[in-house]
């Protein structure tokens, strides 16, 4: 077969106009892998849907994505069923005495949770939106705030899952500082522009010196007339299955720590642990079991009650993260990457290099839903590219991997738009609508700064 060219776009096409049109995340992927089965097994599409069925299924990074779903599911359940979650919104709301400080302490809880996005897209969320809801916060301006801050702030601080990934991908590329990547990616951060805009605006729009334009205003002014913080096109099905527990502040002694032990357990072990969120979550599994049965709080049925549930929360996210894997590598055998590499490699050229890398990957990034993939396929490319061209090799790595936050602070089926839109209750459709005019702005900025430090580049 021959590689089809701009025809690779098409799946992804057809899967951001499906979703617009239909506001139906699940239906519009469902349309997108039937689309690139078509173009890769003609007549036998159903026999390569269902190959590409199997073949994201067995994929280690599927598996291991799902199994920490699963897991966070279990917690969240936990958290909420023992009235974790419950007692923390009520210790938050004698503390939170205002729409602005319920905004700011998401946005806190986002950056002290950066070990991974999983982390805090869904555990922010769950445990905040109770408060927001309380002062009339949009859902979606609370998601908006944790994605602008959940990828980049894992990307600014080195001690993260993306850091140690793209660690690694320098050193694999030849790119060191005082002979390991590490140090390298240390000398990067400055460099990482979309990160540090975006995690800015976050902070903004969570002390309200951002304007709410977009999808973001119009949701403000309905919270604002009705108390709705939900999307006004959620069923009332959804919207009951959404129900969060109101925040009370009727007992003078909420217990926090209830919520608090399990979550710095995560943090702990998944830190002290080379930075392995599988072994962090169930350590806070296990702490939140036994917490809760030795205070009482929940019974050995109400554990296991818990985790049916939390199994079941999950089974949308599962099933949409199986679909997006299947669009990944329907991608792959599309050549995607190629195409676009191929399409774009004549314009990078000297000191536009940094800003078209950038370019490049944050629209590859939000196309595919690929972020550490995308990472590992163009960092091979880009940095002999810089040597060439007498680039800066450590700013055109930062390019790649500020292409890769973007792509997750804005993908409609990437796994962080799909995760913090299931804990803040909202669909990802919604979230990534909302975020958009704001990510834009970030992109648009970041690229302005990836060409001035390209030119300083060579020309130093």
């Amino acid at each position: 077969m021959t590689e089809p060219g701009a025809l690779a776009l098409i799946p992804v096409a057809t899967i951001l106009v499906v979703a617009v049109f239909t506001r139906r995340t699940l239906l519009a992927m469902v349309a997108g892998t039937l689309i690139g089965t078509v173009l890769l097994g003609g007549r036998n599409f159903f026999e390569s849907w269902v190959a590409y069925f199997n073949a994201s299924l067995a994929d280690d990074t599927l598996q291991w994505l799902v199994l920490v779903v699963v897991l966070f599911g279990i917690l969240i359940a936990l958290l909420e069923r023992s009235g974790a979650v419950g007692d923390f919104a009520a210790w938050a709301a004698l503390r939170v005495t205002s729409r602005r400080k319920s905004l700011v302490m998401s946005f806190l809880l986002t950056i002290v949770l950066f070990v991974d996005d999983y982390l805090s897209s869904l555990t922010v969320g769950t445990s905040m939106k109770a408060v927001t809801d309380r002062y009339r916060v949009p859902r979606t301006q609370l998601g908006t705030i944790i994605k602008m801050a959940a990828a980049p702030a894992c990307v600014l601080i080195p001690f993260s899952t993306w850091a140690l990934f793209f660690s690694g991908l320098l050193e694999e590329s030849g790119v060191t500082t005082n002979g390991t990547g590490f140090g390298a990616y240390i000398e990067s951060i400055p460099l990482i522009f979309f990160g540090w805009i975006s995690v800015t605006m976050s902070l903004l729009l969570a002390l309200g010196l951002l304007p709410l334009i977009g999808p973001l205003k119009t949701a403000n002014l309905r919270a604002h007339a009705t108390g709705e913080t939900l999307p006004a096109t959620l069923t009332e099905g959804e919207r009951k299955a959404e129900d969060t527990c109101a925040v009370t502040t009727e007992d003078d002694r909420p217990r926090p720590y209830n919520f608090l032990i399990p979550i710095i357990t995560m943090i702990a072990v998944t830190l002290t642990t080379g930075v392995d969120i599988l072994t962090g979550t169930t350590a806070a599994l296990v702490v939140a079991i036994v917490l809760y049965l030795a205070q009482r709080t929940i019974s050995f049925t109400g554990v296991a009650e818990a985790a049916f549930g939390g199994v079941t929360s999950m089974s949308f996210v599962i099933v949409l993260s199986v679909l997006a894997f299947m669009v990944q590598h329907m991608n792959v055998d599309l050549a995607l990457a190629t195409y676009i590499i191929d399409a774009t490699t004549p314009f990078m050229n000297g000191a536009w290099l940094p800003a078209i890398v950038f370019l490049v990957c944050g629209v590859y990034a939000y196309a595919t839903g690929s972020f550490w993939d995308l990472a590992a396929v163009i960092t091979p490319v880009v940095i002999p590219l810089a040597l060439a061209m007498e680039v800066n090799p450590i700013l055109a790595g930062a390019a790649v991997f500020s292409g890769a936050a973007l792509g997750s602070t804005t993908c409609l089926y990437g796994d962080g738009i799909i995760l913090a839109a299931k804990s803040t209750g909202v669909k990802p459709l919604h979230l990534m609508l909302t975020i958009l005019p704001y990510a834009g702005v970030a992109m648009a900025l970041s690229f302005v700064l990836y060409v001035i430090a390209g030119f300083i580049s060579v020309n130093t």
